[in-house]
């Protein structure tokens, strides 16, 4: 027997592929119908190898063979995207690059602000990044260090294209800088335009662009177009589409996804109006974190680290049959497997779940600042305002299939600083069951709608009227 599937998408990671199968996407019964999985297959040579096998994998859960009209595909493979920023200033236009780039997906290997150095043009090379987004002066504004800058990377040893968002004013210069030297240069709206004005948006869709150019000739990677339709988006940022989708339907919410190396937290989410007056720089309305150092497996001895005395006892107390001394807690984590095999390896790796996902919360959250001046004590705010949202996503193994999930993000939210503009206690807590946030922010670029609906299926939540 043969099932005609709409669209099948991929997600194609550094370990493992994914595929999802999606029917009847054109009219109101829209269908999630499997997913399954299997090795990639990059260092092997050719991608079809571990798409074409967790195809295989689908097609024996379903009991039928899958043909399709649409291949569509998210990727973080071979690395995922590298990128560097650089910038005029830190807390400025450098921000507004960095934020534009872990928006679109991307992971951020080198930031720096002002004149580069050649000691940063070797750290630099050192990187390799796919791409590079050069920003820097706000339009009519200081021009000097975006063509100094530019000038550097037209001769540094890189053959990466290069994403121009700064002043306005240098565009035709720097245009003309890359074309004598044949490098390719893209040129977007400046990132920040004016003084607390952020614009990444342009900047986020050109980084998409180029990123599916990159994706399409890593190794491995090269006979990926002949399978995909349409374009190949990194996989965070399909999330961030999925995130985007949901806000423009229900309101402003937050994503946060724990896996075994990375903690990535997506907020798509208007500033309130008890902090939003007290902010002393712009948020973009979408925003991106990603922290290496936070996950249940690879990182799991750094959260231990990160977790403070408080957070050792936490976990400590969780844990039936472990005493509370130090040593006892080190070697528990040590010989914690990828995935748990008993019950108290189980609530061991949900307790490091939860400190990994309040530390990212904490991280990607703003705070309230107590400054002292001639005028007396002021309270101004810095950072991205999460104490408005109405709806908190898990996604990802660690914080959706482990026991007691919503007891456990609900413990998040309790012990989070009293200083963090973090999400309210008694938010809404959905879980991405199905893991599908990055195959419908995938979808959502053709069928939004279709996306919008299998979402929120996946999300146990009743589709407003």
């Amino acid at each position: 027997m043969t099932v005609h599937l709409d669209a099948l998408v991929a997600e194609i990671g550094s370990t493992i592929t994914s595929v999802s199968a999606f029917h009847r996407l054109e009219d109101a019964s829209q269908e999630f119908l499997g997913q399954d999985s299997a090795a990639t297959s990059v260092l092997e040579g050719d991608v079809r190898i571990g798409l074409e096998s967790a195809v295989a994998d689908l097609e024996a859960t379903l009991g039928k063979k899958v043909e399709y009209d649409n291949f569509l595909a998210a990727s973080s493979a071979a690395g995922g995207l590298r990128m560097s920023v650089h910038g005029l200033v830190k807390d400025m236009t450098a921000r507004a690059a960095r934020e534009a780039a872990l928006g679109a997906g991307a992971n951020v290997h080198l930031m720096t602000a002002g004149r580069m150095r050649t000691s940063d043009i070797d750290a630099l090379v050192n990187v390799d990044p796919n791409i590079i987004l050069l920003a820097g002066g706000t339009d009519y504004g200081e021009r000097d260090t975006a063509l100094h800058n530019a000038r550097l990377l037209v001769a540094a040893p890189l053959s990466c294209p290069v994403i121009y968002a700064g002043n306005i004013q240098n565009r035709e210069e720097v245009a003309r800088l890359f074309e004598s030297a044949g490098r390719r240069l893209y040129v977007v709206d400046n990132v920040y335009p004016g003084i607390d004005e952020l614009d990444v948006e342009p900047a986020r869709r050109i980084i998409q662009n180029v990123f599916e150019e990159h994706i399409s000739h890593a190794p491995g990677m090269e006979r990926i177009r002949e399978m995909v339709d349409g374009t190949i988006i990194p996989t965070p940022g399909a999330v961030m589409e999925a995130a985007k989708l949901l806000r423009s339907r229900l309101g402003d919410l937050c994503a946060v996804d724990v896996g075994g190396a990375t903690t990535d937290v997506h907020t798509v989410c208007e500033d309130s109006e008890e902090y939003g007056r007290l902010l002393t720089s712009p948020e973009p309305l979408a925003k991106r974190t990603v922290e290496g150092d936070l996950g249940t497996y690879v990182s799991r001895m750094s959260v231990l680290n990160a977790v403070g005395d408080a957070g050792a006892r936490r976990i400590a107390d969780k844990l039936s049959g472990i005493g509370p001394t130090e040593e006892e807690l080190i070697r528990a984590v040590e010989h914690l497997p990828p995935i748990p095999r008993t019950p108290t390896e189980a609530v061991l790796a949900g307790a490091l779940a939860e400190e990994a996902a309040r530390i990212a919360l904490e991280r990607h959250s703003g705070r309230i600042r107590t400054l002292y001046g001639p005028g007396g004590k002021v309270r101004t705010a810095e950072g991205k305002d999460l104490t408005g949202i109405g709806l908190l996503i898990a996604t990802g193994g660690a914080l959706v299939r482990l026991p007691d999930r919503t007891g456990r993000l609900r413990r998040v939210l309790s012990v989070m600083r009293k200083d963090v503009l973090s999400p309210p206690a008694q938010v809404d807590i959905a879980f991405d069951d199905d893991y599908l946030m990055s195959a419908c922010g995938v979808l959502s670029k053709k069928w939004p709608d279709a996306a919008f609906t299998i979402l929120m299926k996946s999300l146990g939540i009743e589709a407003p009227l």
